[in-house]
């Protein structure tokens, strides 16, 4: 399994260097969402409690958000695609899902389905039950909107992970270590801290992104298996 990867014509410190900031740009890119909400809505509405949002305004804030998180999905991949060899375009079009389930060891599946329900259990806790199930009593009509955005985050997520376990491979050259989720847990943990206003959720949500990291690791880095469990384990 082909896991260090070369960039082109630089040295492995510029290399490592490279593929973070394409993992920092995918979070920046995470990040328009505060400007949306806190800025741009907030001068329109009036208010910034999400809470307070009409249906229709709800809708066209999740639309906004996915229509820029897809437009940074393409920019950075294809930025990073025409500057290094990775292509994660070819990736996802070469490998299969099936392919990848069959090239995992048991002791890799032991560990990811571990991973999965540990996942699962502590999501069903925090909601007091099916999380997909109340967000659907909540929302009503725009529950397919709501895992629109979902779906979209994870890809997000998954990109983050994806660049920083190839940064900091780079720069360490083990490959055994999921630092793709260390990344995840210290920017996408942190921002929920930052909105949500709880050190709790920012540290569920930081334990939530290593764990997501290790699961990338353990499909052997199939983006597609990787992205079908980690909407698994955020979504459900």
């Amino acid at each position: 399994m082909k896991t260090l990867t070369l960039t082109k014509n630089k040295n492995r410190f510029f290399q490592g260097l490279d593929f973070l900031s394409y993992g920092l740009e995918i979070f920046a890119f995470i990040g328009f969402e505060l400007l949306l909400a806190y800025v741009i809505e907030f001068n329109l509405y009036g208010y910034s409690d999400f809470k307070d949002y009409t249906k229709f305004q709800t809708v066209l804030h999740w639309l906004l958000t996915c229509g820029v998180w897809i437009f940074g999905i393409w920019y950075v991949v294809r930025e990073a695609a025409k500057k290094s060899e990775v292509d994660l375009y070819k990736n996802f079009k070469e490998n299969s899902l099936v392919k990848g389930a069959k090239e995992m060891s048991v002791l890799q599946w032991g560990l990811l389905i571990t991973g999965t329900v540990f996942c699962l259990i502590s999501t069903w806790i925090d909601w007091d039950g099916s999380k997909v199930v109340r967000e659907f009593m909540h929302h009503g009509i725009l529950f397919p909107f709501q895992y629109m955005y979902y779906l979209v985050e994870v890809a997000m997520v998954l990109l983050i992970i994806v660049f920083g376990q190839y940064a900091f491979e780079k720069w360490f050259k083990n490959d055994k270590i999921p630092y793709g989720g260390i990344l995840v847990a210290l920017t996408w943990g942190l921002g929920h801290w930052l909105t949500k206003g709880s050190l709790g959720v920012g540290i569920y949500t930081a334990v939530g992104g290593f764990v997501f990291g290790g699961a990338y690791l353990l499909t052997n880095r199939n983006i597609k298996l990787s992205y079908l469990f980690l909407c698994i384990m955020f979504i459900l």
